[in-house]
């Protein structure tokens, strides 16, 4: 039996960081956590998070696909992506889903969802960043292993 051609994440990464977020909202629901700075400022804050998120997460997909290769991890990687956003951190998507979710946290005054980040990083960093780095190894050695080296996980 060959393996899969695919690291055998262990659920998609948006589904994760969505998870993680929905269970804090469940908790500021329950135990309301406000800290009372909301207001504009806040608002404003938590709203440019999410932008920068969001077009870090585009920018990246946009990347991959101009590669001829798909981001998600459940499908093959025909090619180590180096450039666009991954000049800068290997996991610009993660990245992007991380700012997503604390600007979230941020305009809604919670502390709950910010404090479920670190978690979902957690989930993030070992059943799904470390399995697709296991098999990006294996696909593509020594090539991956240089890209590796010189570009840092997050930032």
């Amino acid at each position: 039996m060959t393996a899969p051609d695919h690291p055998n994440v262990i659920a998609p990464p948006v589904a994760i960081h969505i998870g993680f977020l929905v269970l804090g909202v469940g908790a500021e629901y329950l135990w309301p956590s406000g800290a009372g700075v909301g207001g504009i400022f806040w608002y404003a804050s938590g709203a440019a998070a999410i932008a920068a998120g969001l077009l870090l997460i585009v920018w990246a997909g946009l990347t991959f696909r101009s590669h001829g290769t798909r981001p998600e991890p459940w499908k093959p990687s025909t090619v180590v992506v180096d450039n666009g956003p991954y000049r800068f951190s290997r996991n610009p998507m993660y990245l992007g889903f991380s700012l997503v979710h604390v600007g979230v946290g941020i305009a809604a005054d919670s502390i709950w969802i910010i404090a479920t980040v670190v978690p979902s990083l957690v989930v993030m960093r070992y059943g799904v960043i470390e399995r697709e780095e296991r098999y990006m190894e294996a696909k593509f050695g020594e090539t991956y292993l240089r890209y590796k080296r010189a570009v840092r996980r997050w930032l």
